[in-house]
């Protein structure tokens, strides 16, 4: 069985095959393992086992080599529709399999979630290749030889609870990466260690800019001294943008009575993702935010307003706190503890798709700045079939404001594609995914419209005519949260920021003792026009200090000798190696200046 993936169909079956090859040559090698789930995933597919033990590198060697044995065989995948009684028959030996059979005949998928893509009619199928037989609803490719046995490897294996629940059996999944030719699989070999170098929770460490301690808890990040530059250098970016475009800044607390999300919809539908609540004294139940829409909507009903008001433009770098599961916690990528670039806009039917562009605008922004070359933007929409379960029922407006997200993206030429039964439960959003320099995919935020909370807490404004109406509101938080960005900007950089971010812009290096003191000064003066620089007036000789400072990648080594004392200057060296020689402290200032002004991704 599999999980439908945005990824082309050939490719989508050639990697569903290669996950039953997989466990085809797993029970070879252990008998008694007993296959659960294989699907194919973005670059290849995996497929879990209940197993004795874990796997080895040696078990995924020998397991690999027998994959190609079997592919290079050229035998054909067979499907068969059976009844409820014979799927029975055949996994009687499984219970992963059984369970998977019980929920298809009460139309859930394989993950145990309701199948809305299901007929009235339950439909098992299974799928044999060779000695191999698997309930599976497909699709497959017709024949082994559809697959270049030169073009997939096992990668790794690893601890996987059954269907994602921590409560389940651990099993002992086991990784594969698979593409049409091996040019393209060297390519994504390369990409992966260029990856590893890049791991934002190595470089993390390397560069001081986080780090986690088990006495504080999972998931909650650290920011050390260079992680607080790349905050508030993100926050200062992101507030200019922002009181240019009118937003006016708010604050809210961290914590609230249970009420405030009753009435939001919240609750009882994200309880899973939020901390448990406290009961005070009182009797009174509060949980700690997960999100500021809420409160935003409390300050904009804090007074009555006109339509002369809006767009009212409600913008907070507000801490939010989410219970993520253990297992899915992944350095700054996943945490319980975040700080959201977020704002909410109220706004008319009228000013929608100006407002609605206005955010598209901003991220569009946000991607000149950072280098950002690759990126999608998802059309998330509602089914009808979750309507009054995972999406607010009102299917006219559903429709209505789809429509307007639809066609305020194709008037301003943005491309987008669209999913559907991906919406937020009050409206539908854009979505946006972006690619680092090394091609590697991430989630950043979304553009989300909401026609049904603003409702819920009556919020109204008074209309050139006099009458009451509800706005609309528009959520948005174009970098996010700080910790999922800046662990974007570390593998997108290499660590190796633009001047502007670089939590320390350049390194003032004496040649010997007599020079420390011109160096404290040239520091002084550097520090009064705002550059952020320190003096590495140690006992290391000048080329271990500037090793040392390339690998912190500090963008400047200013090394001062007898010459650059003379002549008030300092010889500028750049991360790269480059030597750009002695110049004046006046012209080496001016030309930084220039560069953190524009944002500029050069070092020169």
């Amino acid at each position: 069985m599999a999980k439908t993936h945005n990824m082309p169909e050939h490719l989508y079956r050639l990697r569903h095959s290669l996950a039953h090859v997989m466990a085809q040559a797993v029970l070879e090698y252990f008998p008694d393992a007993k296959p659960t789930i294989g699907p194919p995933i973005e670059h290849g597919f995996y497929y879990d086992f209940a197993v004795s033990r874990p796997f080895t590198p040696e078990d995924l060697a020998k397991i690999e080599a027998r994959m190609r044995e079997i592919v290079q065989q050229h035998v054909d995948f067979v499907r068969r529709e059976v009844t409820e009684a014979e799927a029975r028959e055949l996994f009687k030996d499984n219970p992963f399999k059984l369970e998977l059979i019980d929920g298809l005949v009460q139309g859930a998928d394989e993950y145990g979630e309701r199948d809305e893509s299901a007929s009235g009619r339950t439909v098992i199928s299974v799928y044999t290749q060779d000695t191999f037989t698997d309930l599976c609803r497909g699709p497959h490719v017709s024949n082994t030889r559809e697959i270049n046995p030169h073009a997939f490897k096992l990668t790794q294996s690893s601890a996987a609870y059954w269907r994602g629940n921590e409560k389940n059996p651990v099993l002992q999944r086991i990784y594969g990466i698979a593409f049409e030719t091996p040019a393209e699989l060297e390519q994504h070999l390369h990409m992966l260690e260029e990856a590893k170098r890049r791991d934002h929770r190595k470089l993390g460490l390397e560069l001081e800019i986080f780090t986690f301690d088990e006495e504080v808890g999972p998931g909650l990040p650290l920011w050390l001294p260079n992680g607080g530059v790349l905050i508030e250098q993100l926050e200062a970016l992101a507030k200019r943008m922002e009181d240019e475009a009118g937003y006016l800044r708010v604050r809210t607390p961290h914590v609230t009575k249970e009420a405030l999300f009753l009435r939001s919809g919240h609750l009882p539908y994200y309880a899973e993702s939020m901390f448990p609540p406290m009961t005070l004294e009182d009797g009174e139940r509060y949980y700690l935010k997960p999100m500021n829409c809420p409160f935003h909507h409390k300050i904009y009903a804090a007074k009555p307003r006109s339509y002369r008001d809006l767009p009212l433009r409600l913008a907070e770098y507000g801490t939010c706190y989410r219970f993520e599961q253990s297992g899915e916690l992944f350095g700054l990528m996943r945490v319980r503890s975040m700080q959201m670039n977020d704002a909410h806009i109220y706004c008319t039917e009228e000013q929608f798709e100006q407002e609605f562009l206005g955010v598209v605008q901003l991220y569009l922004r946000y991607f000149k700045i950072f280098g950002i070359e690759q990126y999608n933007m998802r059309l998330s929409l509602h089914s009808k079939e979750g309507l009054g379960k995972k999406y607010v029922d009102n299917e006219a407006l559903w429709l209505k404001t789809e429509e307007m997200v639809r066609r305020a993206m194709r008037n301003a030429n943005v491309p987008f594609y669209e999913a559907e039964n991906e919406a937020a439960f009050y409206g539908p959003k854009i979505d946006v995914q972006i690619f680092s320099a090394i091609g590697r995919e991430f989630t950043l935020a979304t553009n989300q419209v909401d026609f049904a909370v603003p409702a819920r807490f009556n919020l109204t404004y008074v209309d050139r005519d006099g009458l009451e109406k509800t706005p609309l509101c528009l959520h948005r938080a174009p970098l996010g949260t700080h910790e999922r960005m800046i662990g974007f900007l570390i593998e997108h950089f290499a660590g190796a920021f633009p001047v502007w971010l670089a939590p320390v812009q350049a390194v003032l290096i004496p040649i010997a003792d007599r020079h420390v003191d011109y160096c404290r000064r040239v520091e002084r003066q550097l520090r009064a026009e705002g550059l952020r620089v320190r003096l590495d007036d140690g006992p290391d000789r000048m080329q271990n200090k500037i090793r040392k400072a390339q690998v912190m990648k500090i963008p400047y080594m200013l090394v001062v000798g007898d010459k650059e004392l003379q002549s008030e200057a300092v010889s500028v060296r750049l991360r790269s190696g480059e030597d750009l020689k002695a110049m004046p402290i006046g012209a080496f200032l001016a030309r930084v200046k220039q560069l953190v002004a524009d944002y500029a991704l050069a070092l020169w």
